[in-house]
């Protein structure tokens, strides 16, 4: 049985992370406690934040828009890769290495430009403090998140829609742990050269563009910075700022290091070990970087767990 009009091929096996047999078991404990303390942190600062009225602010927003697609991202691709470390043939349907292969680009995408919105709303709130109510107000805000996610959906559709064009017949295994496109494109044996047209178009625009929104807010950030005469007031700002940049350099790092290249150039050993940051680490560090070091969320954090003990 064929599985779409264009692909002859019905399943794919996934080989995974690594082929050798020693690592498989201390790789599978490793990447389950990192998807745990994922879910754990991604979810409880969403709780977190719905929960406590003082964090209702455009920042923390962003920052439980942030959560939510890095626990959406983080689950569509960590719980297959654990499988293959208990199994001898990971085995994904195609329909299902095409939703895996949509829903993924839909977060990874969508995680970029969140990047970008929220280095702008620290711009907003850094160099225009007296407009930041109204410059950041929650119907824009608002409009903002859905734009992010509109782009994500754009981007993902098309990217799946030309894979679905492409012929499958020259083999079934994936040299990956997900269903990604340059390995899925290894696979091909009709032409992928729109293919890649379309990854280096969208990826240029989708990791370029934000990164240079993200620069050019910093710019602007730093210069203000630089203006306070206060060396609290300017340990501070750039405090909040490394965070948001070290988070900024992985992911976007990792992400420009797997896609920026045409597929005869880049290695698939390399693109594994790369994308492991911006699927996984990136998704359990985010948590940890932006909210749990910000003093507003320790401070909730710790009335809810006073509640408790009282109780």
């Amino acid at each position: 049985m064929v599985a779409g009009n264009h692909s002859t091929v019905t399943e794919f096996i996934l080989a995974g992370l690594t082929e050798q047999p020693e690592l498989q078991l201390p790789l599978f404990f490793l990447f389950l406690g990192i998807y745990v303390v994922t879910v754990v942190g991604n979810l409880g600062m969403i709780t977190l934040i719905r929960l406590s009225s003082h964090l209702h602010t455009p920042m923390y927003y962003f920052l439980s828009s942030l959560s939510l697609i890095d626990f959406c991202q983080s689950s569509i691709v960590t719980p297959k890769m654990l499988v293959n470390f208990v199994t001898e043939r990971n085995v994904i349907s195609y329909p299902a290495c095409m939703t895996q292969l949509y829903f993924f680009l839909v977060f990874v995408i969508s995680e970029c430009h969140m990047l970008a919105v929220m280095a702008h709303n620290c711009y907003v709130a850094i160099c225009n403090p007296l407009l930041y109510n109204v410059t950041m107000s929650n119907q824009i805000c608002f409009r903002m998140a859905v734009g992010v996610y509109i782009i994500g959906l754009t981007g993902a559709t098309a990217h799946t829609g030309f894979m679905l064009r492409v012929l499958f017949c020259k083999a079934d295994i994936i040299n990956h742990y997900f269903c990604d496109i340059f390995p899925l494109l290894e696979l091909s044996c009709s032409s992928t050269y729109i293919n890649e047209v379309v990854v280096l178009c969208f990826s240029a625009f989708n990791i370029l563009t934000p990164t240079v929104a993200i620069l050019v807010s910093y710019v602007f950030i730093i210069a203000s910075i630089l203006r306070i005469h206060s060396t609290e007031g300017r340990s501070k700002a750039f405090g909040t700022c490394s965070s948001h940049i070290s988070a900024v350099a992985i992911f976007f790092g990792s992400a420009a290091f797997m896609y920026l290249q045409p597929s005869s150039v880049s290695s698939m050993d390399q693109g594994k070990v790369s994308s492991v940051f911006y699927t996984v680490m990136v998704a359990m560090l985010n948590p940890l970087i932006y909210s749990l070091r910000n003093k507003d969320v320790r401070i909730v954090l710790n009335k809810i767990l006073e509640k408790r003990s009282f109780l």
